[in-house]
């Protein structure tokens, strides 16, 4: 596809390790084609803001220290459905003419979004009305997307929460005490499983698969029945507690978050097995850190797939990553399949295997 082109970048969602070198590697690419890349500020939010937000970037502004910076250089949020945007009054409106408007405004002919399924509905709609050429990239650490094998952020989230288990293991056994570690997890699983077997964990409580403080407790004590004095004990923030509840807070700004079960298990070990027990919250912790290499290479090969998308003129496409290469699919295919923890799967059985403790 001949001429010059002008394409928008922006980042929707939480953050995670791998934006900017996803921005990066999309950056580089459109230059070999001598094509403008825009980097839309704070997702779209900037597209609400007269005149848009944005920065014009460059390979100058996009070097190697870039791949090693954790969250994203253009801001993003999870915030404010431009559908139903909520209002100062308390009221909501319909401000999805203001965005597509505002990517008007911007003069781009294609737009680059990293995000996740909620994200990427939401930009495929806004896509559709305003007649905009959309590719879509996959970030997510909770990695729950169907379409592709993992996404841009999981690994390093995994290997955060596992150093965290690298960490609580030797005051686990110089205390004799039970660590339990909260990891993220909006509803899948992933995270908690593939650090707690990594991570040499004793019990891996997942959203998928049903546990009881029984079965915690009598793990436990077959561990002190082998005499070993300690035991790590993963738990995602998706969990339920026994009574089938999610474990939440509610904020100032009237939202519920997960938060809280790391502590309900914990308070349960302890009076099921008298066993010292504390707790830890990683958080965005797994969030905020310089990228893996493997989020790094991943977050690459997308951008670099994602420009070379629209020089081919695709468009309403979602990367995935599938049998070691990058593969492009429908987004309204790749949104509608969710992979939550198969207890079927290889990681269940290999932890199975170890004697890990995950449920009745």
């Amino acid at each position: 596809m001949a001429g010059e082109k002008r394409i928008g970048i922006l980042t929707s969602g939480g953050d995670c390790a791998g934006l900017n070198a996803v921005i990066r590697a999309a950056v580089h690419r459109a230059a070999h084609h001598g094509w403008e890349i825009v980097g839309i500020e704070d997702g779209t939010q900037g597209l609400l803001q007269r005149p848009v937000r944005y920065v014009t970037l460059d390979r100058n502004m996009v070097d190697g220290n870039m791949m090693r910076q954790g969250g994203t250089i253009l801001g993003t949020t999870n915030k404010g459905d431009p559908f139903a945007y909520p209002m100062a009054d308390g009221s909501r409106k319909d401000r999805s003419a203001e965005i597509i408007g505002g990517l008007r405004e911007l003069g781009v002919d294609a737009l680059i979004g990293i995000g996740g399924d909620g994200s990427m509905a939401i930009l495929r709609k806004l896509a559709a009305i305003g007649g905009i050429k959309l590719i879509g990239i996959p970030k997510t650490i909770d990695n729950d997307l169907g379409v592709t094998e993992t996404s841009v952020g999981f690994d390093t989230a995994v290997a955060v929460a596992t150093e965290a288990l690298d960490r609580l293991q030797p005051t686990a056994a110089s205390h004799d005490r039970v660590m339990v570690l909260e990891v993220m997890g909006r509803d899948a699983g992933h995270i908690a499983l593939s650090a707690g077997i990594a991570g040499g964990a004793d019990v891996i409580l997942l959203p998928e698969i049903a546990w009881s403080v029984q079965g915690i407790a009598a793990k436990i004590r077959r561990i002190q029945q082998a005499g070993r004095n300690f035991a790590l004990v993963v738990v995602s923030e998706a969990v339920k507690t026994m009574e089938g509840a999610a474990a939440q807070q509610q904020f100032t700004d009237g939202q519920k978050r997960y938060g809280g079960i790391g502590n309900y298990v914990g308070h349960l070990i302890a009076e099921a097995t008298g066993a010292e027990t504390r707790v830890t919250v990683l958080g965005h912790v797994q969030r905020g850190c310089p990228p893996s290499y493997r989020d790094r290479l991943l977050a690459s090969a997308f951008g670099v797939k994602a420009v070379d998308l629209i020089a081919e003129g695709k468009s309403d496409r979602l990367l995935a990553w599938s049998n070691r290469q990058v593969i492009d699919v429908p987004i309204e295919e790749a949104i509608k399949t969710y992979a939550a923890v198969d207890v079927d799967s290889t990681l269940v059985q290999t932890a199975r295997g170890l004697g890990i403790y995950l449920g009745d």
